[in-house]
């Protein structure tokens, strides 16, 4: 299984794709934080503090992970690699937690020169350090479960086809389904008097939770269970598979 792990994050990083998917999350994070006026900026906030950070992140989320996660299924299937991925004497599951590693350590890989911000702002504090340092820890914990959620769900979308545009398309709609579509939901008048159990079961609402800086067991406890019932589907649709 490490063999596999370390094939897919090569694949990845040998790839110019790779480097580009980065970059423009990165990039695009820096213009909204320090070039883009708006709630987000933080030279415009007036105080020492990241929030922009994590506000902005889940939305950029939105295409990194899709981008980082399409190729995971549907590019081997694709070039017809996946018969011989399946003769490895590896189980489904095994193949399914190689790449979700893969992807999550991909997303990992991506969050870390974000502490440059950090440390930035560490540094502009007044008096120097005057950050909530406590709180941004928890909300990165928050980020990087939001991070691993959006994964699973990309490698689930990449499983069902062989096309990795359709496999994007369609982890980038789930994910931002999940994301705020709970949300929306809650607002229409036929489930009146529903509307926080709706809000309840969405990423956003338990995201915002743990982005606050409070790691409440509940909503690691829903992020795992989204994970694993992703991780689920995907070996569903893998076995399957081989059941034809």
């Amino acid at each position: 299984m490490f063999a596999l792990l370390k094939k897919e994050i090569g694949s990845f990083l040998y790839s110019l794709i790779g480097y580009i998917v980065i970059i423009v999350f990165l990039l695009g994070l820096s213009l909204f934080l320090w070039i883009f006026p708006g709630d987000s900026n933080i030279l415009n906030s007036g105080y020492a503090g990241l929030d922009g950070l994590f506000v902005t992140a889940p939305w950029m989320f939105l295409f990194l992970v899709p981008a980082i996660t399409m190729r995971s299924f549907s590019e081997e299937k694709r070039i017809g690699t996946i018969e011989l991925l399946y003769t490895k004497p590896l189980s489904n599951l095994q193949i399914i937690t190689a790449k979700y590693l893969a992807g999550l350590l991909l997303v990992l890989l991506s969050l870390i020169p974000t502490l440059v911000y950090f440390c930035s702002i560490y540094q502009l504090g007044n008096p120097i350090g005057n950050i909530d340092t406590g709180g941004t820890w928890g909300s990165y914990i928050g980020l990087f479960f939001l991070g691993a959620a959006f994964v699973s769900i990309g490698i689930f979308s990449s499983s069902l086809t062989d096309n990795q545009i359709i496999s994007f398309i369609a982890s980038f709609s789930l994910c931002f389904l999940c994301y705020t579509g709970f949300d929306s939901i809650s607002g229409l008048p036929l489930i009146e008097g529903w509307g926080h159990l709706i809000i309840s079961l969405g990423i956003q609402e338990h995201y915002i939770s743990m982005s606050r800086g409070v790691l409440d067991t509940r909503d690691v406890l829903y992020f795992v269970s989204i994970i694993a019932f992703f991780l689920l589907l995907t070996r569903s649709v893998i076995s399957r598979r081989d059941n034809t």
